[in-house]
């Protein structure tokens, strides 16, 4: 078995499940995260046994260091993470804005990503392995009011931070900033915009790209 192996986030539909495809495609094994059991167990079905299904609630600790404990034991590492899962709010602004709304969205799109790498860090330690972390378009822009926009200028900040602590070990981190991307994340379909496949493309060139190249940011922005 390959000794490429990759934890997914969010692994269930859109960005995480176009990239599972693709790594396994290109080689990878895949370990797939999220809490949809029947939708990670139909992706399994497709990708076969280069693919895991890990159950479980990217917010919770706990849950992502089991996952990615599984994942070592069945393939034998984990090499690369890919830090995808991330949710919107139910309405933009600080007036409209829910409270529970906003801690259900910072637990997922802030605490989710600290809780991979955390997980994650260990093995890449050791491995000099490869860290993915889904930003935003919106990460690099103020929208007014816009409390996602601000979880996403987080995950730009910290991807930065930790790809200076990682390179002591020689390992690499890389932050995907996606235009608008039809998938689920919005209730109505954006054909015009960029395709899950476009993001999941950058995530491989940043993971296959030479050991000598450490790849930080990629910008992907739809053509029209």
């Amino acid at each position: 078995m390959t000794d490429k192996t990759l934890f997914i986030t969010g692994a269930s539909s859109g960005i995480g499940a176009e990239t599972a495809r693709m790594a396994v495609a290109r080689g990878w094994n895949v370990g797939l995260f999220a809490r949809s059991v029947d939708k990670l167990d139909a992706l399994v079905g497709e990708l076969g046994d280069r693919a895991l299904a890990l159950p479980g609630d990217a917010t919770r600790l706990s849950e992502q260091q089991e996952a990615v404990e599984k994942l070592a034991a069945h393939f034998g590492d984990v090499t690369a993470a890919f830090a995808n899962a991330g949710r919107g709010a139910s309405a933009a602004g600080t007036l409209q804005g829910e409270p529970d709304d906003w801690q259900a969205m910072v637990n997922l799109n802030v605490m989710g990503v600290l809780w991979t790498a955390k997980a994650v860090a260990p093995y890449l330690q050791k491995n000099e392995g490869h860290l993915i972390l889904t930003g935003s378009a919106a990460g690099r822009t103020h929208i007014k009011g816009s409390v996602y926009s601000a979880t996403k200028w987080f995950v730009h900040g910290y991807a930065g931070n930790l790809a200076e602590e990682f390179r002591e070990w020689g390992a690499r981190v890389t932050v995907i900033a996606p235009g608008m991307v039809d998938t689920p994340f919005f209730d109505e379909a954006k054909p015009e915009k960029l395709k899950p496949e476009d993001i999941a493309s950058s995530v491989l060139f940043a993971l296959e790209a030479a050991p000598r190249a450490s790849v930080r940011e990629i910008f992907v922005m739809p053509a029209n």
